[in-house]
Formats: structure tokens, sequence, C-alpha cells
């Protein structure tokens, strides 16, 4: 399926939710511990008091401005109106109908204060992040559109069905409280195939071990690059996220070009691998980027890697450059990662030391950390577009929810060994990254600044779990130079890129000296219209050796074909 724009057809709210969508694999403290918590008082919430406390003429001010707002509302006289793109009011009723059009002007203006008042207290960073993670909870619950008795579309759908619209919108309620994550479902679980609509370019698994499974694709083209390109997938999600309907495929389009392209698929763990850790996780990058070479015959190979797959493989290029071997890898690329924690978005705000311990007791008594409750915990940082959007269609209209590939992937989830959930969080709390030799890698010190190859990074624009300015801190630890692009898009639409959408933009620097300051780079930045697909392509072919013609067969003698693409751990729930 393709996407389509925000504001056209009727699969406009699956695009919003796209835009949403993301790796849920730096949401690792609530995931173990659960959503609910966040929406307890605690300290963040006492300091919140205490700042308005302390500003009472402030607060006067406010109150007075909004009772003012309220009458002029009550009058008809207000000027207050949704913004145009505010899909939850878009119903004519909203603006034609008296009773609601007052419903929805007190709304924004209660609304609107709140947010001000939360400005009003001057919090830090962390508890202004977390205030604003419940604040904008209970505004966006609170929405008019969200109400069964007045929602203009609920009425309208129980007129058209003549009543069956309820049923149905029950029975989905029932259905999705029955079992984790206990959000409303996105896309219906049958939509997608993986293997025949999903995950479909051909290739075979040319290695198989207990954490992971190495897929080949099949070249297309006449001549090949000689050094292979290695992808790198997140540990909590499944590898096809590269791989979506074809057309969208990140990996058809780099095999169209005449790239050599490998890819891992992670195992689905239980509680049998509780002590799978970084370095276990690493260990299998370093080998596929050894198998990968020695089935292309090449000296070198490129990595690809997205969000905390990239953060093992920075880890695993710094292990090889501290074993004199860095000069197995050619290219560097990561996509919406995030080395740097310092203020590393919502995500990051949530964990404290307190917090992480709790978290990782949890996960380590069951042996894992359940991707299903990250995707709950996820669809909480952005509701608008990930529950009530849904609660609208699925409940009060009665209606399946449209099928979208990233969001099926985005179902699509994975469980996370409990030793590599407590590595994740170490990095997040203490940010060892940032100083070379605070953390480790297959008993190498870490340091980013060795790692002086040619980089890539990939940011998104609207990324709020990693946002791109973190993304473009975390480039600067790198050595060597580094092209750094900004996709359009939040942490996972940016990726899923692919060319010929006439309104697809994205950034670049205009050469690799970098500034220190992101704001620096955005303000002489070019816009590139297009996908940044095919500039990454022609940036790694310029790096990837020279062109050779293309191999007969997939794998070697020592790492034949064993089953065809997408083999059998994708499969795995």
């Amino acid at each position: 399926m393709t996407a389509q724009p925000a504001d056209q057809g009727p699969d406009a709210g699956a695009f919003e939710a796209a835009e949403a969508a993301g790796a849920l694999d730096m949401l690792l403290a609530d995931g173990a511990l659960g959503i609910a918590r966040r929406f307890r008082p605690d300290a963040a919430a006492l300091r919140f008091a205490l700042g308005l406390a302390g500003r009472p003429r402030t607060v006067a001010g406010r109150a007075a401005s909004l009772a003012a707002e309220l009458g002029r509302v009550a009058a008809g006289r207000s000027a207050i109106a949704p913004a145009r793109r505010d899909r939850r009011f878009a119903d004519r009723a909203w603006t034609r109908n008296p009773v609601l059009s007052r419903a929805v002007q007190a709304y924004l203006a209660l609304a609107g204060t709140a947010g001000m008042l939360l400005a009003d207290a001057e919090l830090d960073w962390r508890d202004g992040e977390r205030m604003r993670f419940v604040l904008s909870n209970l505004i966006d619950a609170a929405a008019p559109s969200n109400n069964p008795l007045i929602s203009p579309v609920a009425w309208k759908a129980v007129i058209d069905s003549g009543g069956l619209s309820m049923l149905r919108g029950l029975r989905a309620l029932a259905s999705d409280l029955s079992a984790p994550p206990r959000v409303p479902a996105m896309v219906a679980p049958d939509a997608f195939e993986v293997g025949r609509d999903l995950a479909a370019t051909p290739g075979a698994v040319v290695a198989r071990s207990e954490v992971c499974e190495l897929i080949q694709y099949e070249p297309v083209t006449p001549a090949v690059y000689q050094f292979p390109l290695l992808i790198v997938p997140p540990m909590i999600n499944k590898f096809y996220i590269t791989d979506l309907a074809p057309g969208r495929s990140m990996i058809e389009y780099l095999v169209s070009q005449g790239h050599q392209v490998f890819a891992i698929s992670w195992r689905n763990p239980d509680a049998r691998h509780r002590d799978w850790d970084l370095d276990t996780y690493g260990a299998a990058v370093a080998d596929a980027l050894g198998a990968a070479r020695s089935i292309c015959q090449a000296p070198q190979a490129s990595i690809f890697a997205l969000c905390s797959g990239g953060i093992a493989a920075a880890m695993v290029a710094a292990h090889l450059s501290d074993a004199g071997r860095l000069p197995e890898l050619a290219t560097l690329c990561l996509g919406v990662t995030v080395l740097d924690q310092a203020q590393a978005g919502t995500a990051a705000a949530m964990i404290d030391e307190r917090t992480a311990a709790l978290a990782i007791a949890a996960s380590r008594a069951r042996g894992y950390l359940d991707g299903r409750s990250l995707a709950e915990v996820f669809a909480w940082l952005r509701p608008n577009d990930l529950i009530w959007n849904y609660w609208v269609n699925n409940y009060l209209q009665g209606q399946p929810p449209p099928p979208f590939d990233i969001l099926y992937w985005n179902a699509d989830t994975t469980r996370l060994p409990a030793a590599v959930h407590r590595d994740f969080i170490s990095l997040a709390l203490a940010n060892p990254l940032t100083r070379p030799g605070a953390a480790t890698m297959l008993g190498s010190p870490v340091d980013l600044g060795k790692v002086d190859i040619d980089s890539y990074v990939v940011a998104g624009i609207a990324d709020h779990l990693c946002p791109w300015q973190s993304c473009y801190r975390s480039a600067a630890l790198l050595g060597g130079s580094t092209r750094f692009v900004l996709s359009t898009s939040g942490h996972i639409a940016s990726m899923v890129n692919p060319p010929g959408n006439p309104k697809s933009t994205f950034q670049a620097g205009s050469g690799t000296d970098n500034p220190a300051d992101p704001a620096d780079w955005l303000q002489t930045a070019q816009t590139i219209t297009g996908s940044w697909w095919p500039d990454y392509s022609a940036w790694l072919a310029d790096r990837s050796g020279p062109q050779q013609e293309r191999p007969g067969r997939l794998g070697n003698a020592g790492y034949p074909p064993l089953q065809a693409a997408p083999g059998s751990y994708v499969l795995d729930r």
C-alpha cells in the first residue's frame, strides 16, 4: 500500500499514525513497569504545583484570561478555531452546530491555558517533559471528538448502519482489552502476510545462529559493487522495516542500484535467552560482517544500522578499531540513532535511577521485556495519532482500521532479553558513549572518536523519540568525515522514503565539515527535492569498491543457502 499525504484520502489517519509510529527500543523503563505509573502524582507534579504557587499573579492572570475567553465562547463571539490540519474536528458539524462549536472552543481555550501554565512553572527539562506527557494525555483524552454522546461521526455511523456500528465498536473494544497492548488496534492482524506482501525481496538465509539469521538478497543488475552492505535492524523490532511492500522497500531499492545487500534478522527471544547482552548482539553483528565479506570475497563491507541496532553497530566499529580491524569496515550509516543520550527526547526524560532499577528488576524476573508492553507505552506518547484516532474509527464508528504496512510492522513486536534491556538502560542513564573508554564492547574500550571512517547519518525532523538534534550531536562523536541528512517525517516514517513522492524532500549539509551547533547546521543546509535513498546509494557506491560481474548464486561453500528469504526467525511471535 502506498502512503498518501496526510491531508488526502480515507487513509489520512493511518498516514499520520505511521508518521508517529516508531521503533520501541528506547522506551525501556515504562515498558517493564507499565504506563499507568506515569499518570500517578510524583515529584515532578509537586514541583509543578510549587512552581505555580510561587507565581500567584501569573496564575491569576491566566485564570482571568480563561474566564474572559469562556465568556466570549458562551456569547458566540470567540475567534478560537481548531487548526486546519486538526482531523479531530474535520466534520462540519463541529463548526456549524452552535453547541458543538462552543464545546470545541471551550476545549481549545482550556488546553491552551494548561500549556501556558506548564511553561509558566519554568520546570527543568526532565520535569517539564514528564508533566507535558501527563497534561497532553489528559488534554487529548478530554477532546469532545472522543465523546460518544456528542460525536457527530459516531451518530452518523449509528444512523447509517442501523445501530450495527455500536455493536461492532463494542466487539472491537472487548477484543482490544482482552490482551496486551490493550490499546485500539491500528491494523488488522491479517492485513498483510510476511513473505508475500512484506519482506518479499528475493534472497536466502545463508547463515543461522541462536541469535539471528543472515539473509543475502539476489542481485538484479548485471554488475554489482564489490563491497557488500550489511543492514542491522533494532533488536526489539522485525528487520523488514527495510523491506516493506514492493516499491517501498529500501532493500529492494539498494539491490536495484547494484549493491550487494545482506540483512540481519534477529531471533525473537524468550526467557531461555535472558543472558543475551549487548556483547551477544555485538558478536552477531561482527560475525555477520565477516560472513558477508567472505561470501562476496571482499576486503571490506559497509553497515547500515537503525536505532538500537545503530548503537550496537557503532560500538562494534569501535571494537574493530581497537583490535586493529577497522579496515574491514568501509562505511558506517546510522539511521535515527542516538549515541549521546543527553536530553534525548521524551523517553529519556522518563528514566531516573530508581525507575531504572525497578525496570531492570522487572525484566530480570521475567527474563525478557515484552514488545507488546512497549507498544502500549509508545502509543501513549502520541495519543492523538496512535490511540484516539483509532478510538473514534474502531469504537465510535465501528470501522476496521485501514491496512498500512508500517503500522503492521509496528504491531509485529518482539521481546528483548533481560540482559540487553539492562545494558540499554545503563547506556541511557550513564551516557558512557560520550566518554572514551567508559563503555566496552567484546572486551574492547569504546572510543567512537577512533571510528575514523566515512559515515552517513540520517535523522527525522519530526522524530520525538530520537530528536534530530540528538542524532546530530551523536554524529559528532564519530571520527572521520560525516554526511548528515535530515529527512522529513518521524522516527521510522523518515526511513521509509522511497523515490517517487513529489512532495518528499530532505536537507543535507554542503560538506562534511559540520558545525557544533545543530541550529547552525540547519541554517546553512541545502533542501533537496526527493528521497534521500538515491543520495545514500550514490554516496555508498563511491565507497563500495569497483563493480564486478554479479555472482551466479547466493552464499558460498562455507555459507550455503539454508532457506528462502525472509527466513524463519521473522515469523516467530
